[in-house]
């Protein structure tokens, strides 16, 4: 007899964290604490942004190796990287609501990353999150107004969670 289905209480959200790399539940990230943070990181730049809670988004805790491979297939670009973002709009044009698009993060190069700026792999990987939803939403750095004004928000919604500014010591990214 086939298994009743039952309606899901409480329907997915529209902001997904995907782990494909079994090194997320591993140290330096124990159990589902890069997921947690990560959905943590989402919130709180989605409120920096007040973007409204049906504007979704789809992250990628993955590996380098997946990483490397979709900056080569989508950015022509065949080296490594920690944060790819794939916005679902042109740039000036931030929808109200539905998919904004999807980030993928690489957990080697996170870890290294932290290791090497002396900061908590968490909180790294928390600013990658938040850095690639600005991506999303139009944010730059491709000269330094642009960046001053991505650094600022990305600064305030790690201030939400009580991560300390990581560009302090200019180290991060």
């Amino acid at each position: 007899m086939p298994a009743k289905l039952e309606p899901d209480p409480e329907p997915d959200s529209p902001r997904d964290v995907i782990v494909t790399a079994n090194g997320w539940g591993q140290p330096p990230f124990v159990g589902d604490a890069a997921k947690m943070i990560s959905d943590q990181a989402i919130e709180a730049i989605a409120a920096q942004l007040n973007l409204s809670a049906d504007t979704g988004l789809a992250l990628l805790l993955a590996d380098n190796a997946t990483l490397r491979q979709l900056n080569l297939d989508h950015r022509g670009k065949d080296q490594q990287t920690n944060v790819l973002s794939f916005p679902a709009f042109h740039p000036d044009k931030l929808p109200e609501s539905g998919h904004l698009g999807d980030i993928a993060i690489a957990l080697e190069t996170i870890i290294q990353e932290s290791l090497d700026a002396r900061k908590p792999p968490l909180h790294h990987l928390a600013h990658m999150v938040v850095h690639g939803v600005a991506h999303l939403a139009g944010y730059d750095h491709n000269n330094d107004a642009e960046a001053g004004e991505m650094e600022a928000i990305e600064i305030c919604a790690l201030a939400r969670l009580g991560i300390t500014n990581p560009y302090q010591d200019r180290n991060d990214v």
